[in-house]
C-alpha cells in the first residue's frame, strides 16, 4: 500500500494536460470496427484476434509491467474473467511498453498471478488500431469486434487518491448492459494512468522526409491504386498530393483499412499482399505528425510512369459490353447481365486478362465468365477474369494459360453502385494470348454450396463446400465470394495421408474487397485432395450492411441474396 501510495504521488507531480497531450477523444474510438491482428503470447505462441469467433464479448486490456496504477487492477481483472467466463465474455491483456522485455511479461504474470491471456505487442500494433495510449485501459468489444466502451476499469483509483471501493465500476457496468443487449449508458471514460510511450516519440522521426523516405514508400504501397483513371477516390503521385490527404492516410493506416488486405497472416505466403508493415505505417504517420517536411527536391524518386491503359500491357485483343448501360442515381441496382460473342475459329490460350471499367465510379465489380454459344448454362461458368476493387488483372507465368474454346461466347456480370447522378458505363475485357500452346493449363474450379439457408437474426450461420482434387495438381491463387451478410471464410486443404492445412483464412471477410489470393509458391496437392471451405455468414441487425435480417436468405446473383463460393485456379502438377 505505501508503495503504491508513493508512486500516485510521483505520477501526480505530472500536470494532467501533460499526460494526455497525446490522448484523442474517448468516445471518438466507440464504434471503431477493430481488424484481425496477430501477436505472440507470453508462451510464444502466435494469438490472433479471429481466433475467438464463438466469443459474445472480448475485454481487452492494456497492462504495463510497472505502472502502479494498472498492477492495483490485476486481482480485479482475474475475478471479472472468472465471473463472467460463463456468459461467453473473454478478457485479455496486451503489453504494448517499449521497456517491457517478453521476459519481464511473462516473469510479471507470474508474479502478480495473472490468470487471463497476456500478448506482448512489441511493434505497438494494438495500439495504432485501437487507439490506446494509457494503462490500465480497457476496451470492450462486440462480435463484430467493434469497440462498444473504452476507458478506467472503474474510478477507484487515481493519481492523486485511492478508494477502497469504486463510486462507478464503468467496465462492468458497460459489460453487463452489452450482455443483456443494452446500450452501454456510458460508453467512454477517460483513464488515470501510464502514458505508453511511443517508438515514433523516440526514433527521430523529425528526420523523416517525403524526398527520402516517403516518396518511395507511397509508389511502392499506395500508386497502384492511387491515381488516374482507377477506382481510387484520390491521387497520391506527387507531394502535394501527399500533403493533402495526409490525414485521412494516417487514419487509414493506424485503423489497417489502407492497403485492404484480409487474410490472416499465419496462414500462406502471397505474392500480392497489400499489407504495409508496422515499421512502414510508423513512418509514414510519424512523418505526418512531424508536419510533412518534404526534403531536398532533387532526393525525390522519379514517379514510375504508369499507362494510361491496360496493366497487362498492349492486348491482343479487346472486348465490349455489347451496348452501353445507364446507372441510375440513386438505390440498388440488380446485377446485370451482358453476352458477347468470340467469333474465335478455334480454341485460344490466354496468358493476362483484365477487366476495365468504363466508369470508375460506378463500376464495383465486373466478372466475364465463358460458356457455349447461345446456351442458357447460368452456374458453374468459367471465369476468365474480372476487376474489383483491390483486385489485380490475370496473369500466368510463362507457361502457363487458360483455354477459351472455340466459339465461347462472353458472359459479362456487372454490379453497379449508384453515385448520386445517373452514369454511363461501358466496360472492357483485354487479354493477352499465349505466344503458343502452353505446357501447363489453368483451370478455375471451386467449392459450392447452393443449397444453404441462412435463418434470420443468425449472427454466425455456418455453410460449408467441398471440391476433390481428381489430378496431381497445383494449388495456385483462391478467392472466396459471399455477398453482404459474408462474415468469414476459410480454406482447408485435406490431404489423402489424412494431413490438414489451412490454406487460406479471411476472419473478416469484407464483400467490398474482392481479393483473389495468389500464392507466392503454388501449393502441391495430390490426386484425392479434398479443398473444403467454411463460411460464416451475419444475418443479424449487429451487421450493418444487412438488408433485411428478419428474412431467410438463400443463393441468389443479387446483393441481397447471398453466394458461397470457393473459387481456386489450378494447374497440372509438375516434376517434383
Amino acid at each position: 500500500m505505501k508503495s503504491l501510495v508513493v508512486s500516485l504521488a510521483i505520477l501526480a507531480c505530472f500536470p494532467l494536460a501533460v499526460l494526455r497531450a497525446e490522448d484523442t477523444s474517448r468516445a471518438d474510438l466507440v464504434g471503431r470496427q477493430i481488424p484481425n491482428f496477430v501477436l505472440p503470447s507470453v508462451t510464444g505462441k502466435e494469438i490472433a484476434l479471429a481466433d475467438f469467433p464463438e466469443v459474445d464479448f472480448l475485454v481487452i486490456v492494456f497492462l504495463g509491467t510497472e505502472c502502479p496504477i494498472g498492477n492495483s487492477y490485476i486481482p480485479q481483472l482475474n475475478e471479472l474473467s472468472q465471473k463472467y467466463a460463463k456468459q461467453n465474455v473473454k478478457f485479455a491483456v496486451i503489453n504494448a511498453n517499449l521497456a517491457d522485455s517478453p521476459e519481464e511479461i511473462k516473469k510479471h504474470a507470474l508474479e502478480y498471478k495473472l490468470r487471463l491471456l497476456v500478448l506482448v505487442d512489441k511493434d505497438q500494433v494494438s495500439l495504432d488500431i485501437f487507439g490506446a495510449t494509457r494503462t490500465p485501459e480497457a476496451f470492450i468489444l462486440d462480435r463484430r469486434r467493434n469497440i462498444r466502451y473504452v476507458g478506467r476499469i472503474d474510478d477507484r483509483i487515481g493519481y492523486r487518491f485511492k478508494r477502497e471501493q469504486a463510486r462507478r465500476s464503468d467496465l462492468e457496468e458497460a459489460l453487463k448492459q452489452l450482455i443483456a443487449g443494452e446500450t452501454p449508458a456510458v460508453s467512454a471514460t477517460e483513464t488515470e494512468g501510464c502514458l505508453i510511450t511511443r517508438k515514433h516519440a523516440i526514433d527521430g522521426s523529425n528526420e523523416v522526409t517525403y524526398a527520402s523516405h516517403i516518396a518511395k514508400l507511397l509508389q511502392t504501397r499506395c500508386q497502384k491504386c492511387h491515381r488516374p483513371n482507377t477506382a481510387a477516390p484520390f491521387s497520391l503521385l506527387t507531394y502535394d498530393d501527399a500533403r493533402n490527404w495526409s490525414q485521412m492516410i494516417k487514419e487509414t493506416v493506424l485503423t489497417r483499412r489502407m492497403p485492404p488486405w484480409n487474410a490472416d497472416p499465419r496462414f500462406g505466403k502471397f505474392e500480392n499482399a497489400l499489407h504495409m508493415s508496422p515499421k512502414e505505417i510508423t513512418l509514414l504517420t510519424s512523418w505526418i505528425d512531424a508536419g510533412m517536411p518534404k526534403g531536398e527536391e532533387d532526393k525525390i524518386p522519379p514517379t514510375p510512369e504508369y499507362l494510361d491503359g491496360w496493366q497487362i500491357g498492349v492486348p491482343d485483343h479487346v472486348f465490349k459490353m455489347p451496348r452501353t448501360y445507364k446507372v441510375q442515381a440513386t438505390g440498388t441496382v440488380a446485377y446485370q447481365y451482358f453476352v458477347t460473342p468470340t467469333n474465335f475459329k478455334e480454341d485460344v490460350w490466354i496468358q493476362a486478362a483484365e477487366a476495365r471499367p468504363g466508369n470508375w465510379k460506378a463500376v464495383h465489380h465486373i466478372i466475364v465468365y465463358h460458356r457455349p454459344k447461345s446456351s442458357n448454362q447460368t452456374r458453374r461458368l468459367e471465369s476468365l477474369g474480372g476487376f474489383a476493387p483491390g483486385e489485380e488483372p490475370t496473369m500466368f507465368p510463362e507457361g502457363v494459360g487458360i483455354r477459351l474454346p472455340a466459339g465461347h461466347e462472353l458472359v459479362w456480370q456487372l454490379h453497379y453502385t449508384p453515385t448520386g447522378k445517373e452514369e454511363i458505363d461501358q466496360s472492357e475485357f483485354a487479354v493477352k494470348f499465349c505466344k503458343e500452346r502452353p505446357k501447363y493449363v489453368a483451370r478455375q474450379d471451386a467449392a459450392i454450396n447452393f443449397a444453404f439457408r441462412i435463418p434470420p437474426e443468425t449472427s454466425r450461420h455456418k455453410v460449408v463446400a467441398s471440391r476433390t482434387i481428381n489430378a496431381d495438381s497445383e494449388l495456385l491463387a483462391m478467392m472466396p465470394h459471399m455477398h453482404v451478410r459474408g462474415k468469414d471464410f476459410k480454406y482447408l486443404a485435406k490431404f489423402p495421408d489424412g494431413r490438414q492445412r489451412t490454406l487460406l483464412s479471411v476472419p473478416f471477410y469484407d464483400f467490398n474487397w474482392q481479393h483473389e489470393y495468389r500464392f507466392a509458391e503454388p501449393v502441391y496437392l495430390p490426386k484425392g485432395t479434398v479443398i473444403e471451405c467454411t463460411a460464416h455468414f451475419d444475418n443479424s441487425q449487429e451487421n450493418p450492411a444487412n438488408p433485411e435480417p428478419s428474412k431467410w436468405v438463400t443463393w441468389g446473383d443479387q446483393t441481397w441474396e447471398e453466394m458461397m463460393i470457393g473459387f481456386f485456379t489450378v494447374i497440372p502438377a509438375r516434376e517434383r
